[in-house]
């Protein structure tokens, strides 16, 4: 394996609170490694059209609490095709970069694979996306900023719920994945969430309605994960079915929409972010390559990128049962 001299990094797909204190320590580290660093902007666009500069470390000075993500991100058509891919790689090349850092969700590091498959590229991922999906790593950089801002934004809305006789549909971000609806119903003490993951099992909302509604609580709050690819699902989707089947009571909507990807980065957020960018460079000196760094029982490990966007991350049934049961 060529010995490396100097890498690239890019942020991809959705940004979440927490990229800028993984850039900052990818970019540190690998200095700190005697290599030269490559800010990408852009994402994969910015790579095929060249849109890169050398960065120092005062490059990412006052970054690591600050929410988006300093080098951009952008979606790209373009990469999803093999001429765009050698564009990308022949950029590369001609900037001499021998690895690449990739900091996104299950898109941005499936897009990684490829390019390291048809280009023989060293691809470093770096989980990042309030989702928390990616199989392999407990948590995602991002995952825990979002679930305090929908915490934060359900809190409020109690304050209006309980001064009415209503439910309340809060939809959050996470088509694929329940995570963040599970989660921050059991944070918040909704009375349930209705998540992608039980929606072929069971009619969430009947459930919802035969045991969370009575007559000793004035307002009910439900977390909805937002509608599915296909478009169904989501919180307009349930308040209506309400206001249908069950005419009987009064129904409110909140999107919480793109705020939940805002904010300042939590101290978990740049404590994570910060040691998985260190342990991308150590990955690197390794040898390693084509892996996603992740976090276990709080111990840093290497996932097989394949695994990391191919395997479903399940959702722990005790979360379910923990929120059926303070729900009554």
């Amino acid at each position: 394996m060529k010995e490396i001299q100097s890498i690239g990094i890019l942020t991809s797909g959705g940004d979440s609170p927490g990229m800028n204190a993984a850039i900052r320590a990818v970019t540190r580290a690998a200095i700190f490694a005697g290599w030269k660093v490559y800010g990408i902007y852009r994402g994969y666009e910015g790579l095929i059209h060249g849109e890169m500069k050398e960065f120092t470390s005062e490059s990412v000075s006052n970054t690591i609490q600050r929410g988006g993500t300093i080098l951009k991100s952008a979606r790209s058509d373009d990469f999803l095709t093999v001429e765009g891919r050698v564009k990308a790689y022949e950029n590369l090349r001609k900037h001499h970069i021998d690895a690449l850092v990739v900091i996104g969700g299950n898109g941005s590091l499936s897009g990684a694979q490829d390019l390291a498959r048809e280009h023989d590229v060293t691809v470093i991922g770096l989980p990042g996306t309030i989702d928390n999906d990616l199989y392999g790593t407990d948590s995602t950089i991002g995952y825990d900023t979002a679930l305090n801002t929908i915490v934060d934004c359900v809190d409020k809305i109690r304050d209006t719920a309980t001064s009415h006789d209503r439910i309340f549909f809060v939809e959050v971000m996470g088509r694929d994945a329940g995570f963040l609806a599970q989660n921050s119903a059991i944070a918040a003490g909704a009375e349930a969430a209705i998540i992608p993951e039980d929606r072929t099992d069971i009619d969430q909302l009947a459930q919802f309605i035969g045991r969370g509604i009575r007559k000793s609580k004035n307002s009910s709050i439900v977390i909805v994960s937002e509608s599915h690819k296909d478009g169904t699902g989501g919180a307009l989707h349930y308040a209506e079915r309400v206001r249908t089947e069950y005419p009987e009571f009064d129904v409110r909507v909140t999107i919480l929409g793109h705020l939940q990807r805002g904010g300042r980065p939590t101290a978990y957020d740049r404590i994570l972010a910060s040691r998985l960018g260190v342990a991308a460079i150590e990955a690197l000196k390794e040898g390693q390559r084509n892996i996603m760094v992740g976090v276990k029982n709080d111990q840093i490990v290497y996932v097989p990128i394949a695994r990391a966007v191919k395997i479903d991350k399940p959702i722990d049934p005790e979360l379910i049962n923990v929120l059926t049961v303070l729900s009554i």
